[in-house]
């Protein structure tokens, strides 16, 4: 029972429930804030740019932090991440609630990003640490689902606080972190540590201790580097398997634009309904609805995804998660150029939803396949693997937002959508490239040989002595 594979179910669900809900408190930051501009724009005495660069700095430590966290969680244990950042998460909260002007809002944003992004990398990781890669589907589906759909309640609730005078955006945050303080106390108890080979680490040195005899040594530990070296690892490790991994290239590009245009939809919907229909600020915000319907669509749709993974994993290996992704990458650019195309005062509001909706029910099914396939594909390493990929993804996260109120005005909002969900038609063949290749570029990856070595190890964990 050391092997976290081993875990009951009972506490592997316990341990993926928590990590997925401090994700879900984090994903609703993330687009939540957006609803408060008015006020903060009248509170604090900033520009429309200045709040917007408020948004778009939090995925600044989404991007560039999980380079760090991710690799060092690999190296050194997970649960300490989980803890600081959940309980340091709530502290950011509230000095945005109380900040006295959008200088500190904007660095408070800042590093809060850097603190919430454990929840973002490092919970595929604990995923794929504790489920073997047939039982990872649900798990990464109920991660990818507290993401997205956290990303479209955030927004409903905040429109309706922003919509009460004695509330509006210091009261967004008041809450986020009220409910994040409830949320991280139970973390204390119920997380623990699930990477294999730091348990085994701890475990020799407690043998050692107690026997007095030091040839009890974790494989792991034998000819460990110096410290130094470890964190030159650490840190350079999702560096190259971005740049050395096709895989990891590949899928990285694809979820990145697909993460970005998500932004820029987080950052314009609310302005384009309140000027093409008259919407609220509170029924602006429950136009997000979309984004939680089409997750909840999206997640039903994965299940299926799971069955087909299960009936032809045994032929095609990792690449039996794409069938899913196949279909869905030609429905994104569909709900793209809906949304696009009938966003007109002369067209009811209900039909553009509709287009985001499939757009919504495409993007979770893109984002979760790349998650769990990445998992499968690097085991041992997916937090680096998805931490690379999360350096594009957030960066383009934080760039889309800063130009989308230009980009409309100069091309209106029809053909706005209609350039990004052209670029979405180019990028349809990716998925079918990996389905078919897939199988042979990992056979030539030198990191995927390794992968399989030390998985194969981690499988007789107690046999480590030398």
């Amino acid at each position: 029972m050391r092997n976290p594979v081993n875990f009951s179910p009972t506490r592997k669900w316990a341990i993926t429930i928590n990590a997925c809900v401090f994700t879900s408190i984090v994903a609703a930051a993330v687009s939540s804030y957006t609803m408060g501009y008015s006020s903060m724009i009248r509170d604090l005495n900033c520009t429309l740019f200045q709040a917007t660069l408020g948004f778009s700095v939090y995925t600044i430590g989404f991007a560039v932090v999980p380079l760090v966290t991710s690799s060092f969680s690999e190296e050194f244990g997970r649960f300490p991440f989980y803890i600081v950042s959940s309980f340091m998460f709530v502290l950011i909260e509230m000095m945005i609630a109380l900040a006295p002007n959008i200088q500190t809002v904007i660095v408070a944003r800042a590093v809060g990003g850097c603190f919430g992004s454990t929840g973002a990398a490092l919970v595929a990781g604990s995923i794929a640490d504790i489920w073997l890669p047939h039982q990872r589907g649900f798990p990464m589906s109920l991660f990818a689902l507290a993401v997205i759909a956290s990303s479209g309640l955030g927004p409903m609730v905040a429109g309706w606080i922003e919509a009460n005078p004695s509330l509006q955006w210091r009261w967004i945050h008041w809450i986020h972190a009220i409910v994040s303080g409830v949320c991280s106390i139970p973390m204390l108890f119920v997380l623990t540590e699930t990477r294999s080979t730091v348990i085994l680490a701890r475990i020799a040195r407690q043998v050692r201790k107690d026997t007095g005899d030091s040839r009890y040594r974790a494989r792991s530990e034998i000819d460990k580097p110096c410290f130094m070296s470890m964190v030159a690892t650490s840190c350079t490790r999702p560096l190259i398997l971005l740049f050395t991994e096709p895989i990891v290239q590949g899928f990285s590009l694809w979820i990145s634009f697909v993460w970005g245009v998500l932004f820029f939809l987080l950052d314009s919907v609310s302005s384009e309904f309140k000027n093409i229909y008259g919407f609220g600020v509170g029924e602006t915000g429950s136009v997000f609805a979309t984004i939680a319907i089409g997750s909840l669509l999206g997640y039903l749709a994965n299940i299926y995804g799971e069955r087909l993974y299960k009936k032809h994993v045994h032929r095609k290996g990792p690449e039996a998660r794409l069938y899913i992704a196949c279909v869905a990458s030609m429905f994104f650019p569909i709900g793209m150029l809906i949304f696009a195309w009938t966003a007109r005062a002369d067209i009811p509001w209900i039909v553009p939803m509709i287009g985001l909706t499939l757009f919504m029910t495409s993007a979770f099914i893109l984002y979760q396949v790349v998650f769990i396939y990445l998992a499968d594909c690097y085991g041992p390493y997916a937090s680096s693997a998805l931490a690379g990929q999360s350096l594009c993804r957030n960066t383009l996260a934080t760039v889309f937002p800063l130009y989308t109120s230009r980009m409309n005005d100069l091309l209106t909002y029809k053909w706005a959508g209609t350039v990004f969900a052209l670029i979405a038609a180019i990028m349809i063949p990716i998925p079918y490239i990996f389905f078919f290749y897939g199988s042979r570029m990992r056979k030539c990856s030198p990191v995927s040989r390794k992968i399989l070595e030390i998985e194969v190890e981690q499988k007789n964990p107690d046999s480590e002595k030398s």
